[in-house]
Formats: structure tokens, C-alpha cells, sequence
């Protein structure tokens, strides 16, 4: 019987934290019972994150400000020494024996660089993101979206729970820095495949998401997170020459902002709002880091 060469002890987590005091426990314990150690980047939260996850055996690196999800994983990345690091969200927890299915398809597949599990949703629902804005039209076309029976190489892969080869990762510039949020894991899986690695997604490997769980929602974030998203969406067509989104869709957005506010729904209206704000900042070209007053010459290390 043959030993595999990998285990635990090659694979350091990486979970970036932005007021996720709630769900850290769970994930950071699912992560020890396979045997893994994590680091924390927390993103200057406002609640207990940091302590939490330093009371759990965490690693803690703490930016002085919220540096975006893919900046804050690139400085996790960059402190690991291990030859696989794990992209952890906090609201996931990985199940039991995950860890093992990722690194056995690693060694199964040394052509690939990057390992995603099955995630599963609160309801049941098995997430798996095929498609993307980032794909050629061809891999969109399909009318509903078929669960892999195996392992299989897909075009994208979702940035929830994915094991990567650090070394790769580094080597590719990491996320992409000037995304704060939104589309960096798109944009890594595309840099990836043109790189000449496969992604691959492994039927033997499970964990739970929480799905939009590892920060308290509010209709300020709601606006922050669609202003970003609108942002993102703009930046990766244009940086992989894509058509970008038209005028309509601010147009649309613009109205359902108007009439969700007519009828007093806070949440909605703000969600609606900051889509049009952040296609509007992107089509006048300014940038997500100085919306959030980071300093676009500094890459975080």
C-alpha cells in the first residue's frame, strides 16, 4: 500500500477575519481536528475576532485597517512556510477527513494547482461555480448546472475553501491586489488555467458554508458590498478585455434603488445604491483602494 508523500502538518490555513468573532470558533476548530494550524488575518475588527482566534491557537496577523479579502489573504499566504496553504472563509467549516481527500488529489494530480471541496450549504444545497464572468461564452451555455460525479477539472473554482500550491500562488502575484472584494478568486482560477495548471474539484472532500455568515449584516455593508462588487465586475472585463456591463444595468439598478426606498426598504435600497455608485466610480475610473483609503503603491507583505 502505497504512504502518500503529503499530510496536515504541509498545509497551513488561512482565514482573513473582519468582525467574524461569531462563526471563528467553529472554523478554527474544524481546522485543528485535522490536525491543521491557521493563520488569522484579522481585518481590524471591531468585535473580539483577534482574541478569539488567538484563544483557538491561531496564528494572529493584525492589519491596522480593513485591507480587502484577497490583500489581506496575500499577506497570509506570504507568512506560511508550508508548501500548501488553504483559503478558508470563516463562516466554513471543513469536515472531517477533507483535509486528507485535498492533499491525496494533490498528489494524485501533480499538474494542478489548485483543490476545492464539495461545499455545502445551510440548506443542503451543494455550491459549485462552473461558470463565471471570466469564462469563455462556451462554458456558460449550460441551462443548469450538473454536480460532478468523481474528481473533475473545472474552469473555476469557488474561493470559499480552496487548497492551493503556495509556491504557485506566490509565484502568480497572489490575489489581485487592486481588488478589495469580489472576483479575486475568479481572476486567480483564470490566472491559474492560462499558467498552464488545472483546478481541480474533489468529490471525496466536503465542508460546510455559511454563506454570507462571516460578518453581522447591516444596510451600510450591504451598500459597501455592492459598491465593491460593481467595482470588481468592471475591473476584471477590462482587464481581461471583456465587454464590459452597460449603461442599462446602472439605469436598472438605479431604479430598483429608488423604488425599494419608496416603499422604505432600507436593505434593498442600499444594496441597489451602492451597484450604482461602484459602476459609476469604476466607469470613472477610480480606484476600490482609495474608496477605502488604502494606499495602492503599498502591497501589504
Amino acid at each position: 500500500m502505497q504512504v502518500m508523500s503529503f499530510s496536515a502538518a504541509d498545509v497551513t490555513a488561512i482565514v482573513v477575519s473582519f468582525d467574524s468573532a461569531e462563526v471563528l470558533p467553529h472554523c478554527l476548530t474544524a481546522l485543528a481536528g485535522e490536525g491543521v494550524k491557521a493563520i488569522v488575518v484579522d481585518n481590524a475588527s471591531g468585535d473580539a475576532s483577534a482574541e478569539i482566534a488567538a484563544r483557538h491557537g491561531a496564528t494572529v496577523l493584525r492589519n491596522a485597517r480593513n485591507e480587502g479579502y484577497g490583500r489581506a489573504n496575500n499577506r497570509g499566504a506570504g507568512a506560511a512556510t508550508t508548501p500548501f496553504i488553504l483559503i478558508v472563509n470563516p463562516d466554513l467549516e471543513v469536515q472531517p477527513g477533507a483535509v486528507s481527500a485535498l492533499l491525496a488529489a494533490a498528489e494524485a494530480y501533480p499538474d494542478a494547482a489548485a483543490f476545492a471541496p464539495r461545499l455545502v450549504e445551510p440548506s443542503g444545497r451543494v455550491f459549485l461555480q462552473p461558470r463565471s464572468l471570466l469564462s469563455p461564452p462556451h462554458l456558460n451555455r449550460a441551462a443548469r448546472i450538473v454536480l460532478p460525479e468523481g474528481d473533475a477539472c473545472l474552469p473555476f473554482l469557488s474561493g470559499a475553501c480552496l487548497l492551493l500550491r503556495r509556491e504557485v500562488f506566490l509565484a502568480l502575484g497572489g490575489f489581485d491586489p487592486a481588488i478589495f472584494l469580489f472576483y479575486e478568486d475568479d481572476d486567480l482560477c483564470r490566472r491559474l488555467r492560462e499558467a498552464g495548471h488545472a483546478l481541480v474539484h474533489v468529490d471525496g472532500a466536503s465542508a460546510r458554508h455559511g454563506r454570507g455568515r462571516s460578518s453581522a449584516p447591516s444596510p451600510q455593508r450591504r451598500f459597501i458590498a455592492r459598491w465593491h462588487l460593481a467595482w470588481s465586475e468592471y475591473h476584471v472585463t477590462r482587464k481581461w478585455g471583456l465587454p464590459a456591463p452597460g449603461i442599462g444595468k446602472i439605469l436598472e439598478n438605479a431604479a430598483k434603488a429608488i423604488g425599494y426606498g419608496l416603499i422604505l426598504n432600507r436593505d434593498k435600497m442600499y444594496a441597489h445604491a451602492g451597484s450604482v455608485a461602484g459602476a459609476l466610480a469604476a466607469r470613472a475610473g477610480h480606484s476600490a483602494l482609495a474608496r477605502q483609503s488604502l494606499n495602492e503603491a503599498e502591497v501589504i507583505a
